[in-house]
Order: C-alpha cells, then structure tokens, then sequence
C-alpha cells in the first residue's frame, strides 16, 4: 500500500490545483483518488496486482536496501533519502543557483534537500532525517521514481 504521507501529499495537490480525479501507477501500485463535490476525497479501490506478482509494499522496501549493503561509505548508516513522487529531480531552486545541499552537509528533518517537479507543479522535498550528506545518488534534471533514494546519509 501507498505511504499514507504520500497520500496526503497527493490530496494536498489535489485541493491545491482544483483537482477533483487523479489516477496514478507505479512500481505495479495503481491508486485512483476522486473528490467529491463537498471537497471529501476517497481512494477508489487499487487494482489487484496481476497474479504471480509480488505484494507491492514488497518491492518499495527492497529497494532502499540496496544501497546499505554497498559497504562503499566510511563506516555511515546508509539511510537514505527517497524520492515521495514520480517527477524531474532539481538540486538547485533554478539554474545558477547553488544545490540545496552537497556530500558533506550536515542536514536535519526540515532541511530543503531537492525540488522534485511533478505535473508542472514544483515540490520542496525535506530531509525528514538528520545527518551528513554521504552521497548524492541522481543528478539534476534526471526522471525519478516513488520510493528512488535520492540521497545517502552518514
């Protein structure tokens, strides 16, 4: 099942730019959310899975895995920032402007790490973790998926 704080950001969405339908698919997950004319939203029933294939919490989880077990990092946890949404990834708030962070900064939960666009709507994505930046795993203008680390943490 989705994250229910991916869920509520898709909701906010939806208020904020007046939509009253969305319809997404990723990682074999489809969801459907629909408001109603009183602005309540409701998840329509998500499509089964297609028989043989894993559970979809299965394959979020796995995911975030692999870069702990690199052994690459100088002695660091390797917890991982992950992308909340499909969308284009940006460092920086525009072109010439400095990134958000870099390998080595020292960030906490609300530190701005990285705008992520989605349906021509620009994201702030905060770190929602403390730590110092290890690695930066995508670069800037590159496609991103839901659960894609995005930032390694020491």
């Amino acid at each position: 099942m989705t994250d229910l704080k991916v869920l509520r950001q898709i909701v906010k969405m939806m208020v904020d730019h007046g939509l009253t339908e969305v319809d997404l698919e990723a990682e074999g997950e489809k969801i459907k959310l629909k408001r109603g004319p009183g602005g309540d939203v409701q998840l329509v029933a998500p499509a089964a899975p297609p028989a043989g294939a894993p559970a979809p919490s299965a394959a979020p989880a796995a995911a975030p895995a692999e870069p702990a077990d690199s052994g690459d990092d100088d002695g660091g946890s390797g917890e991982t920032i992950d992308s909340p949404m499909v969308g284009t990834f940006y460092s920086a708030g525009s072109p010439d402007a400095d990134a958000f962070v870099k390998v080595g900064d020292t960030i906490s939960p609300d530190t701005v790490v990285c705008i992520i666009e989605a349906m021509k709507v620009f994201n702030e994505i905060k770190a929602e973790a403390s730590g110092t930046v290890a690695e930066v795993m995508v670069t800037s203008g590159q496609a991103v998926e839901f659960g894609q680390p995005l930032f390694r943490l020491k």
